[in-house]
């Protein structure tokens, strides 16, 4: 397996990587949409989400012909993924979606690079080569709107980020990620449904954020992190960190797309430089743990 990780990539590892950074991006696009536009609240998005992708998921594992047990109960995994899900859509009503993601997915690489090292992974010159690169890349994107963000919002949204990091290096040794997902999605949800009663005083929500939320919950959530966790398998902490850089970009396309924003020669370099970090570090062929 380390071999696996640390070695070239295949193409089904790429294929199944690339498919859970567009559903990422997708679901970043549905929750601001939802939450900009004040088509809900966050303790609402954040229950249906869950809900909606638990429901999903057990259906998905009940009707396929394979039977397979999950393994252990992994009640940290589903309290990380509960965390993640409430605390980023709470800091979005506050951050500006730039500034969010860069703090997002700084503390995100943080986490998983600190449990690597700590593991004994050990990172090559061309790899931290293509991390700057992606690093720089990301900064120079998101940073016309990078200035004093709330505090309380930007602590959210790295707590978040910390969250999504573990509930990643939980999935790297699963044997089922479609049972393993289900499983932490139900777990999750009744965490979600105390937040929402928590906070029924200010809950609001019409048809348009109900459709979102369940789309988000059961497409980019559900779906797609079972894609992820199929992925992980294979990607070493590093990887798996940098890899997720595309996301904001990723993100950003989709504004220009659906939400009418231009495509500025920023964007363009900015691609060029995260797209070029992370295939250099997808193809460099790191040490193996110690």
């Amino acid at each position: 397996m380390h071999e696996e990780r640390n070695g070239p990539l295949a193409l089904q590892t790429i294929v199944l990587t690339a498919a859970a950074m567009l559903a990422f991006a997708a679901n970043s696009l549905l929750c601001r949409l939802a939450l900009q536009r004040g088509a809900i609240d966050p303790a609402s998005f954040a229950s249906i989400r869950l809900v909606s992708g638990a429901i999903t998921l057990a259906a998905i594992v009940r009707f396929r012909t394979e039977r397979s047990s999950p393994g252990h109960a992994d009640w940290l995994a589903a309290a990380m993924l509960f965390a993640y899900v409430a605390l980023f859509s709470f800091a979005y009503l506050t951050l500006p979606a730039g500034t969010g993601a860069l703090i997002l997915f700084g503390a995100v690489q943080l986490t998983m690079f600190i449990v690597g090292l700590r593991s004994g992974e050990m990172f090559g010159a061309i790899a931290w080569l293509g991390l700057a690169l992606a690093v720089a890349g990301l900064v120079y994107l998101v940073s016309p709107g990078v200035a004093a963000p709330p505090l309380l919002g930007a602590a959210s949204m790295a707590v978040a980020g910390v969250a999504w990091g573990v509930y990643s290096l939980r999935g790297r040794g699963v044997l089922d990620p479609l049972a393993a997902t289900a499983a932490n999605f139900a777990r999750a949800a009744p965490l979600a449904l105390v937040l929402s009663l928590l906070s029924v005083a200010n809950a609001y929500a019409n048809a348009a954020g109900v459709v979102l939320a369940i789309a988000s919950g059961a497409l980019t959530s559900g779906l797609g992190y079972v894609i992820w966790y199929a992925a992980l398998s294979r990607l070493s902490a590093m990887r798996a960190a940098t890899v997720q850089l595309s996301v904001p970009l990723i993100a950003a396309f989709g504004g220009v797309a659906f939400l009418s924003e231009a495509i500025t020669p920023r964007l363009a370099a900015a691609s060029a430089a995260i797209l070029g970090g992370i295939a250099l570090v997808l193809t460099s062929r790191q040490k193996k743990p110690r």
